[in-house]
């Protein structure tokens, strides 16, 4: 029998609980389970709350990785619950925590003639029109409608994620965003009054779920402070970007 298909005993219980909602290993549960591990006595035993099937696969690897015991899994009410035991070394992850914390995020832009850009991240591709476009159609998005783009994006996935660990479940979303630039003039060279940035962004999110409208409200406020998108545009980020001649 694989460890993925190890089970729980029925009398296994834990006042150690961590609400993981829909994440999954590659994207936030595994720090919120090395920060609730990392709050527990050693020897004890941690519940992680989960609907992403996928974790009775990653999980066990993982507590191989950090010497935490994998005790099994079992079926809950409308999750799935997994069974940690804290163990004597956390040094797998500290070095793990240290990554996330120094992590940098990559992309590379290639531009090749005319009026547009190619951006590669990862195993990804995309391409960006002019910065500066107003015609009703164009060839592709420009650089600031990326910009609203990435974050009602963000907005949107971190919404349902932390609706998810309230176990509020969400039927539809969707956020519409708009900006007005300061002076897109300085963009073109023709005036030095101003910046070339957005003076403001307004949008509205409409949510349709069974939750009131209080929670609904409360899982909104934490997405707006939690969001990185939203944090880069209110909180000035050091630029350090440089030019080589090739």
């Amino acid at each position: 029998m694989s460890e993925s298909d190890l089970q729980a005993p029925d009398d296994l219980q834990t006042p150690h609980v961590c609400e993981g909602g829909n994440l999954d290993c590659g994207s936030g549960l595994l720090l919120l389970i090395r920060r609730a591990v990392n709050q527990m006595p050693g020897g004890s035993v941690l519940e992680i709350r989960s609907t992403e099937i996928s974790v009775r696969e990653d999980l066990p690897a993982w507590c191989r990785m950090t010497n935490n015991p994998y005790l099994g899994w079992r079926q809950g009410e409308n999750h799935q619950k997994y069974f940690v035991q804290k163990g004597s070394s956390v040094k797998e992850m500290d070095e793990y925590d240290e990554h996330v914390r120094n992590y940098r995020w990559q992309t590379r832009i290639h531009w090749n003639g005319g009026l547009q850009a190619k951006v590669f991240c990862r195993n990804h591709s995309w391409t960006v029109g002019q910065p500066a476009s107003f015609d009703v159609k164009d060839n592709a998005p420009s650089a600031v409608e990326y910009l609203l783009g990435a974050m009602g994006a963000c907005l949107a996935m971190g919404f349902q994620i932390h609706a998810s660990r309230r176990n509020i479940h969400i039927n539809e979303l969707e956020i519409s965003l708009s900006g007005q630039i300061e002076n897109i003039f300085v963009f073109l060279g023709a005036e030095q009054s101003g910046h070339s940035g957005f003076r403001e962004i307004t949008g509205r999110i409409y949510v349709q779920s069974d939750a009131d409208e209080k929670a609904l409200g409360q899982v909104w406020q934490e997405t707006i402070a939690a969001s990185p998108v939203v944090n880069t545009l209110t909180h000035r980020a050091t630029m350090n970007i440089s030019m080589t001649v090739v």
